[in-house]
């Protein structure tokens, strides 16, 4: 009898423990639902959608803790329009012979070759896509700004909607450029700086700031570019990715005990000799908004340790951005097609020159040697 007893008291006690856990989520379902409902997410206490935006309520938990940011949904899938014709792929033989197309860790190297264009714009074209650029032009770099938009406007993104944001310390020498349909252009003023290096510094977290004030719910992918650059050919939704690098044009082709990483062991951008896989360029990445800003945000933390140390890398921001990208590694990699050092400039590898650094006498431009 005692037995049966304590048997009933254990039943009691379990489905006692199931209901109380059944009253909470439900409970914390409807305080959800209840809030996507104020936000204008649920439409009449149904579960049809009618906002692209998640739910504050689904936050999200990361090393550098739980963010409430609101991230704008990719559609993902890589859907072909039904009739579409373009090249037949191969499995047994790939289009470039000449030079790696995927990393050690199966990330796809973009280069003239490897992509069809026609295919790959119908896949995008169904997206809706927004791309974010970001640019700055402080001092005497507001000079690159007429070309480097003009020729964006032939050449990058075409088709898509895009978003410039321009940071700059002159925004009333900014030239008045024509946008195509669905282009637009944002100036923002930022205060200015007496040395290039503060400059390139100060970039990450200008660039944290403005995806958590503007940019989070805005934009699917975001590219941080160069001014002193132009556009010579295209570049395209081949370059989209979860977190994109571009290879330097000056050390693609070298072995990793030459890259000019930050060799002090005393900086938060050290890179021991005997490590790295590839030499990023600073002057060109991107990705989702969410991973960029994840980047940004950490890359601006390292630089700030360092300052508090009197430390500064050997190249400030791309140093840091190199530091990175060896731990959180690329899912896409662009190759030098998409940095490359002069439009005059040559290499057995590039088919095709698609951005480009301009030439220029830094002497006679930064504020400071």
């Amino acid at each position: 009898m005692t037995l049966l007893r304590q048997n009933f008291i254990i039943i009691l006690v379990f489905f006692g423990m199931v209901l109380s856990g059944l009253i909470y989520l439900n409970h914390n379902q409807c305080r959800c639902n209840q809030k996507m409902k104020e936000q204008g997410i649920i439409n009449g206490g149904t579960d049809e959608t009618i906002h692209p935006r998640k739910s504050r309520c689904n936050q999200q938990i990361t090393e550098q803790g739980i963010t409430n940011l609101e991230w704008k949904q990719n559609t993902f899938g890589l859907r072909s329009s039904p009739g579409l014709l373009y090249n037949q792929q191969s499995a047994l033989v790939g289009s470039r012979t000449d030079v790696a197309s995927v990393t050690s860790w199966s990330a796809p190297i973009i280069w003239e070759g490897t992509f069809d264009s026609t295919l790959i714009d119908s896949i995008y074209k169904q997206q809706n896509l927004t791309i974010a650029t970001t640019a700055f032009a402080l001092g005497k770099y507001v000079r690159f700004v007429k070309d480097f938009l003009e020729s964006a406007e032939q050449h990058y993104f075409v088709g898509f909607r895009v978003h410039y944001y321009l940071f700059t310390d002159q925004p009333e020498l900014v030239p008045e450029v024509k946008m195509g349909e669905n282009r637009s252009l944002t100036v923002l003023k930022v205060q200015s700086l007496k040395r290039w290096q503060d400059i390139s510094m100060s970039r990450m977290e200008k660039l944290e700031k403005l995806i958590e004030s503007e940019l989070a719910s805005e934009a699917n992918y975001i590219f941080c570019l160069d001014i002193d650059t132009k556009f010579y050919g295209r570049w395209g939704v081949e370059s989209l990715g979860r977190l994109v690098g571009v290879i330097h044009p000056w050390l693609y082709d070298t072995s990793r005990d030459k890259f000019t990483y930050e060799r002090s062991p005393k900086s938060q951008a050290y890179i021991p000799a005997g490590e790295g896989d590839y030499y990023y360029a600073g002057g060109a990445f991107g990705g989702s908004l969410e991973d960029v800003y994840h980047l940004t945000k950490t890359c601006r933390e390292q630089m700030s340790i360092d300052a508090a140390n009197s430390i500064e890398a050997v190249w400030q921001e791309e140093s840091h951005l190199n530091k990175y990208f060896l731990l959180n590694k690329p899912s896409k990699l662009l190759s030098p097609e998409y940095m490359w050092r002069d439009i005059n400039a040559s290499a057995a590898q590039i088919k095709i020159v698609r951005f480009t650094n301009v030439p220029k006498n830094y002497a006679e431009i930064r504020p400071n040697p």
